[in-house]
């Protein structure tokens, strides 16, 4: 009896074991969901322009300089925000960043003059949303995976271009139909929506739920806070600057920078609007942007898990110059088959460069790339800046935005030669162009 019931036990087939989803999925998840929330504030620049100048009579130079100053702390924060978070946590620097967002947006209900704009939309916002820049999705893409590191990258930037497409018709149709107040209290409203989803799903780092990284063969202890987070960002930066791989990446994420956020975001709904095309067929062309922005960039995260980053980043950047000196050709009062074209063309590289720059500052700079990216990030930030402004003092100067479709063109075809002289990294050494 016994022999027949241990052979029927030995000719059962073995249960089927249970495939869980590693957390860190659900962390990305969770990163994917916050950035999108915080997004809104990134759709609205473009849309005040033309409200603010006509309720308030101030020229587009000095709104684009609220916008610059915006823009440039969006990236100059965001050095400071990686090392805080290795100093406090991802949450509370998130949910914190994600408070002082809501706070600026809601205060321009209120303003009545142009330094207002400055501290409220320029400072306040550009604070917070720098602690929400992709130094935040570069950290828990460190911290979580070994493994698929480019293509969670990837999904995590086009978060953002989600954001946009959700929220830009909305916030374009609210402004058309009321007013631009009640944009900006939208924005607030989105940015504290999220503030609960961070503060409970939101962890750290995988030893706070007692699992390894995902693709990791072994478990990775939780580091000790590190102190000094100011010092460290600093110190990490007079480092890198004495590298050539620096240069080349946060000069070619300058370039970026000024063709995409300084440029296409800020001033393409009222360079379209100055060709009679209505606001809300322009806003809904730069979702249209979004759309394809996600699609891109995840695949630029495939493509950079398999092939050389830095010709990525090369072909990226010539087929965004090449397209950039179509548009004054393509811009008028309807929406016509070509500018839908350009508009798909660009939305598939518009931040399709994030993935392989990432990848570029891992391979350089090791554990401090997420701090490293983050002021390579300050740089498209700058670049960003810059172009906000001058393209506001160009329209203003020329009556037109032809000027700088052209020299942007120009600026991106540079940035192409640029990466491809980025050396790759030899041996245990950090490679100097």
């Amino acid at each position: 009896m016994t022999q027949t019931t241990e052979a029927a036990a030995v000719q059962q087939p073995p249960k089927p074991t249970r495939v869980r989803v590693h957390r860190a999925w659900f962390v990305a998840a969770v990163t994917f969901v916050t950035i999108i929330g915080a997004a809104a504030f990134r759709s609205v620049p473009g849309l005040l322009i033309d409200p603010l100048h006509a309720e308030f009579d101030w020229s587009r130079g000095t709104i684009g300089a609220a916008v610059s100053v915006n823009l440039a702390l969006y990236g100059l924060t965001a050095p400071f925000a990686a090392a805080l978070m290795d100093r406090f946590g991802i949450r509370r620097v998130v949910a914190v960043a994600l408070t002082v967002i809501a706070a600026g947006s809601w205060l321009t209900v209120w303003m009545t003059a142009a330094w207002q704009l400055m501290l409220y939309w320029g400072l306040l916002v550009g604070l917070g949303s720098g602690s929400m820049a992709l130094a935040f999705a570069a950290t828990v893409t460190n911290r979580w995976f070994t493994e698929r590191r480019g293509l969670v990258s990837g999904i995590l930037t086009a978060a953002s271009a989600s954001g946009q497409l959700i929220f830009l018709p909305l916030l374009s149709w609210i402004i058309d139909r009321y007013d631009w107040r009640p944009a900006a209290v939208t924005v607030a409203l989105a940015a504290l929506a999220v503030v609960p989803f961070v503060w409970l799903l939101l962890h750290d780092h995988p030893a706070d739920v007692g699992q390894k990284p995902y693709g990791a063969t072994e478990f990775v202890p939780k580091p000790p806070p590190v102190p000094g987070a100011a010092r460290r960002a600093v110190t990490v930066l007079l480092s890198a600057v004495r590298t050539g791989p620096f240069w080349l990446l946060a000069g070619t994420f300058a370039i970026c920078g000024a063709s995409t956020n300084g440029l296409i975001q800020t001033h393409f709904i009222p360079a379209a609007h100055d060709h009679h095309m209505p606001v809300q067929a322009a806003a809904s062309l730069l979702a249209v942007i979004g759309v394809f922005d996600v699609v891109g960039t995840i695949a630029s995260g495939w493509f950079t898990d398999r092939f050389e980053s830095r010709r990525l980043l090369a072909v990226y950047y010539a087929l965004r110059g090449v397209s950039l000196m179509f548009l004054p050709l393509l811009l008028g009062p309807a929406v016509h088959p070509p500018m839908i074209f350009f508009i798909v063309f660009y939305g598939l590289d518009w931040v399709a460069t994030v993935p392989p720059t990432l990848a570029l500052c891992r391979e350089h700079y090791g554990e401090d790339s997420a701090i490293v990216f983050g002021w390579v990030l300050a740089s498209h930030q700058v670049g960003a800046a810059v172009v906000a402004f001058l393209g506001g003092v160009a329209r203003d100067t020329f009556g037109s935005y032809d000027v700088v479709w052209y020299a942007s063109g120009a600026l991106c075809a540079a940035a192409a030669l640029m990466a491809l002289v980025i050396r790759r990294r030899a041996g245990g050494e950090v490679a100097v162009a």
